[in-house]
């Protein structure tokens, strides 16, 4: 390949590792560090917001709507948003946005039904040879909370992502709330809520729509489980109402690790890092590569193609102060840095990238090959887009339909089962000192009844 002259074009100083040097460990682990304790401050007015509207309900919802969304109404039911609402939203898109939404939202639901069938939802049961029966039940949830961003923010596809599965699961109610700050509605939001069977959209944000949603208000209904992700008010809150309701995630800043062997267009390379990069100045994005020349190459189409982008301050912050190039000795070397890093999103632009695939074991999504882009499996693929950040993806899974389901045990011990577990259980109770546990279990032996 040949470089492109860069004479008059402004370096973004994206920093350039070696793993063979001695201080490489130490880089790269400020490189990843991230504070994300929580802020002080944030807290204490989550807390607040949280007590109020558990203790006044709708009034506090209003309350806050009013001040942070500078949205007035007379009733928390004056900001529900109708069927016929966003059936119209649907109906006055333009047809090649909504045909993109449908395919997309097809594509979401298909995929999600497989997981549904391959991650045991059907729960099971065994038979014991004396009779006992054993196994699982597997239930959806009643109703789940989704937060969708707003504002400044659209973000069609995260409403795809977070109803569909919950959807397929079986979940009964699904109950949206998205902030509409001086009541201006996306209405792309709206179509995809219609398209992806959300029942209820409440035009509200931040820390209060996720106490409403926990604790339940005399209007919007309490959930069972919230999902989606919002800003720092809306994560504290996340945190707080945890055990109350349960949570998916808190999700952290955006990321993407690249493995390549230098033989994908660095023009692609360097737009896949910045579709990371534009999310915000706190997102991350990294290549490692072994060839020295095909990294340099990467950083040309960086300073080349960044004027090409809207965003382009935010990327080069992102760039600047998050991102990196690393140089590896090999591709294994690569992988098994991978896997220390536990990426949100990992692309595999290699030859051969099932065999590096099998190497992995830490990381939110997989992207294998040259044309499996990061995008598309943000918009339309079909595999979940909300996904473990900040090495999360070292204990946690992407969202899906296992979210939004449910386990039980279900035991049903026979009489002669009985007397076998009767007397395991009791010996084990006496041991822990717990006798109304053993008598429990020793009553059922030898019955003269039953």
């Amino acid at each position: 390949m040949t470089a492109p002259a860069t004479s008059e074009l402004k370096t973004i100083h994206i920093a350039r590792l070696n793993s063979t040097a001695a201080d490489f460990s130490a880089q790269l682990k400020a490189l990843l560090a991230f504070e994300s304790a929580q802020d002080d401050a944030i807290d204490r007015a989550v807390v607040q917001i949280l007590s109020a509207v558990k203790q006044q309900g709708d009034a506090a919802v209003l309350a806050a709507t009013k001040q942070f969304d500078r949205l007035e109404a007379a009733t928390v039911a004056g900001l529900e948003i109708s069927q016929q609402e966003m059936e119209h939203a649907l109906q006055q898109l333009p047809p090649e946005r909504r045909a993109a939404l449908e395919a997309a939202a097809a594509r979401v639901r298909s995929y999600h039904e497989i997981q549904k069938r391959e991650c045991g939802s059907a729960g099971f049961s065994y038979t014991e040879a004396d009779g006992t029966i054993l196994g699982q039940k597997v239930t959806p949830l009643d109703r789940v909370g989704i937060y969708v961003p707003g504002g400044k923010a659209a973000y069609p596809s995260s409403v795809l992502m977070n109803a569909i599965p919950a959807k397929v699961a079986g979940v009964a109610e699904i109950i949206m709330v998205v902030p509409t700050p001086d009541g201006i509605k996306n209405q792309l939001v709206l179509a995809a809520a219609k398209i992806a069977g959300v029942d209820r959209i409440f035009t509200i944000g931040g820390a209060q729509a996720v106490a409403a949603l926990a604790y339940g208000t005399e209007t919007i209904p309490a959930v069972d489980k919230i999902v989606g992700p919002g800003n720092a008010y809306v994560a504290a809150a996340k945190r707080r109402v945890f055990g109350t309701v349960g949570i998916d995630m808190i999700a952290g800043p955006s990321e993407i690790l690249i493995i390549c062997d230098g033989s994908t267009d660095p023009d692609w390379i360097a737009m896949d890092l910045f579709s990371q990069a534009e999310h915000d100045e706190l997102a991350q994005s990294i290549l490692l590569c072994p060839d020295p020349v095909y990294l340099d190459l990467v950083q040309q189409s960086i300073e080349r193609l960044i004027a090409t982008m809207p965003r382009q301050d935010i990327i080069r912050t992102s760039l600047t102060d998050r991102g990196a190039l690393i140089q590896v000795k090999d591709l294994q070397e690569a992988c098994t840095i991978a896997n220390a890093i536990a990426p949100e999103h990992l692309e595999i632009s290699t030859k051969n990238p099932g065999y590096w695939a099998g190497k992995i074991r830490h990381a939110g999504a997989v992207f294998l090959g040259q044309f499996s882009s990061e995008a598309l499996g943000d918009y339309c693929a079909g595999p979940n887009h909300v996904l473990p950040t900040s090495r999360t993806a070292r204990f946690s899974s992407p969202l899906g339909v296992y979210d939004f389901q449910k386990r039980s045990s279900v035991l049903h011990v026979s009489k002669a089962g009985a007397q076998t577990l009767g007397k395991i259980a009791a010996e084990l109770a006496y041991g822990e000192g717990l006798q109304a546990h053993a008598r429990s279990a020793e009553l059922r032996l030898n019955p003269t009844n039953g």
